[in-house]
């Protein structure tokens, strides 16, 4: 071992000394992969040299080497091209893709399984980990691409349609998410997020970036965003735009706007510029002036404190009585639901329970799925007379007079409205199907089911997707997961397409 860079062993426990192991070039490779125990101990040989990089065969330390990340996939990529072999070509293809992968940022699921708050590329994570779901969806393309390459491939196929079949079969989640961000990825637009020197904000920052599903906008000081992103090892510069309100050069024409908006409604021009100051508060500004196309925070905030600023600044849609909350709920068994109201609206009456299905109705839409509309109670069809399933009645009444285009259907229970089975006890409806938009009666029944649902029954809630503002609003959970923020991201940008489905120039 004198001199050599790496050593790689498959032989018996402790066989490699201290002094072997100093013995090696600078910053040396030690994968010891005998197992269960390696052929050094890894206490030792990080005691023994700090500039190694070392791994083992096992999970509790880092850089396990593991043949989950190698065989499963390569033999996924190569059956589902029918290769007639699996050559060196394709275990390379492999191998490279790993280590694209491990140069990656690293989702918060993955940290959470292994109990770690930071895993970034270094030399105590060079490998992805096998719980890494990632794994399949570079692997297996890479080893197709491979085959295909070198002619042992007996069929061809459209790498990125097969890359999105392999997210498919990670659940219905995936699909889905995966078309809203094809959709946003035809026409990027700049989404503000007034938490900008936030680590999961700037992680968010980075794949938006690397994916082109957005221009993101980070507000906050530049040399702390910029020094922040570097520790993570984030390469954004150049391609995120920083803006700091207090040398901005809007800022007065900011203030200028706000009190034309709020001078009536106890905002004095001393308050003003501090008022500003608030981030929230200058995202929204900033997209009611046209400089950006969404703005997106929360993270570390309270819900009241982020939407009141947005509200104060954007105004509703035309014709819009209040801004209602709505989560995309996704089961593990691949269903998909949207729920309504779930955050905004306390009591509310027939009135705007109506405006609430329709603006949810329409709002799937434009993720291009159908609406089938459930407004819940807990009564189906006038089996409770009580004034409470009377006003679910009603709004459905209101939705049916003034959106004929919709199927919807109330007041019913919940358990029926997703059940055709039960749905079946009732002829005369016109819900044929599950349910797929569940209109709550208030504002706690709402809250309650999303949480158990989330909590309890497994699914992954994605939003609160904020509705009826002119403008892409949208609140984060607080301590959400970075997908979560992408996710919301490619939300808004298809919401912002809408809204203007012409890029402008320079965009």
């Amino acid at each position: 071992m004198q001199g050599s860079d790496v050593f790689i062993g498959l032989s018996s426990a402790d066989c490699v000394t201290p002094a072997m192991v100093l013995s090696m070039a600078p910053n040396p490779i030690v994968f010891a992969l005998a197992n269960p125990n390696p052929e050094i101990k890894y206490e030792l040989a990080m005691e023994t040299r700090s500039d190694l990089i070392m791994a083992t065969g096992r999970s509790d330390y880092p850089n396990q080497v593991n043949n989950v990340l190698g065989f499963p996939f390569i033999f996924r990529g190569a059956l589902d091209v029918r290769a007639t072999a699996i050559n060196d070509e394709m275990k390379l293809a492999a191998t490279h893709a790993l280590a694209e992968l491990a140069r990656m940022d690293v989702p918060d699921s993955v940290r959470r399984a292994y109990g770690v708050e930071s895993m970034e590329f270094g030399r105590e994570y060079i490998i992805p980990k096998p719980f890494d779901s990632r794994v399949l969806t570079f692997v297996a393309p890479a080893v197709a691409r491979a085959a295909m390459e070198t002619g042992v491939a007996q069929i061809q196929l459209d790498l990125d349609e097969y890359r999105e079949a392999l997210e498919r079969r990670l659940g219905k989640s995936q699909e889905v998410m995966r078309m809203i961000i094809h959709k946003a990825q035809r026409s990027p637009r700049r989404v503000v997020f007034p938490e900008g020197t936030e680590d999961k904000i700037l992680r968010a920052a980075q794949i938006l970036v690397d994916e082109e599903i957005a221009r993101p906008v980070l507000i906050g000081p530049e040399d702390r965003i910029l020094a922040r992103a570097k520790a993570l090892h984030l390469h954004i510069e150049g391609q995120v735009d920083i803006v700091d309100p207090s040398t901005n050069d809007t800022f007065d024409n900011y203030i200028e706007e706000f009190l034309r908006l709020r001078h009536r409604k106890g905002v004095t021009h001393t308050e003003a510029p501090q008022l500003m100051m608030n981030p929230t508060r200058f995202g929204a500004m900033m997209v009611r002036i046209g400089d950006a196309d969404a703005v997106i925070a929360g993270l570390t905030q309270h819900y009241p404190d982020t939407i009141r600023p947005a509200l104060e600044v954007i105004a509703k849609k035309q014709g819009i009585r209040k801004v209602a909350g709505m989560y995309m709920m996704l089961t593990p068994k691949g269903q998909m639901c949207f729920l309504a109201d779930t955050t905004v609206n306390i009591t509310p009456d027939a009135e705007d329970l109506a405006e609430i299905a329709i603006m949810s109705a329409d709002t799937v839409r434009s993720f291009d799925i159908e609406p089938h509309i459930a407004m819940l109670s807990f009564s189906s069809f006038g089996s409770s007379r009580h004034p409470l399933a009377a006003k679910v009645a009603r709004a459905t009444e209101i939705v049916r007079e003034r959106r004929p285009d919709l199927v919807i259907e109330g007041e019913v229970m919940a358990d029926a409205a997703v059940s055709p089975e039960m749905l079946g006890d009732y002829p005369f409806s016109r819900l044929t199907t599950a349910a797929n938009v569940l209109i709550a009666p208030s504002l706690e029944a709402g809250n309650i089911a999303y949480k158990l649902l989330w909590r309890l029954g497994g699914c992954e809630a994605i939003g609160p997707i904020l509705m009826g503002f002119s403008k892409p609003v949208h609140v984060l959970q607080r301590g959400c997961e970075v997908n979560d923020i992408v996710h919301m991201a490619a939300l808004a940008v298809v919401e912002a397409q809408g809204l203007n489905p012409l890029p402008r120039s320079g965009d």
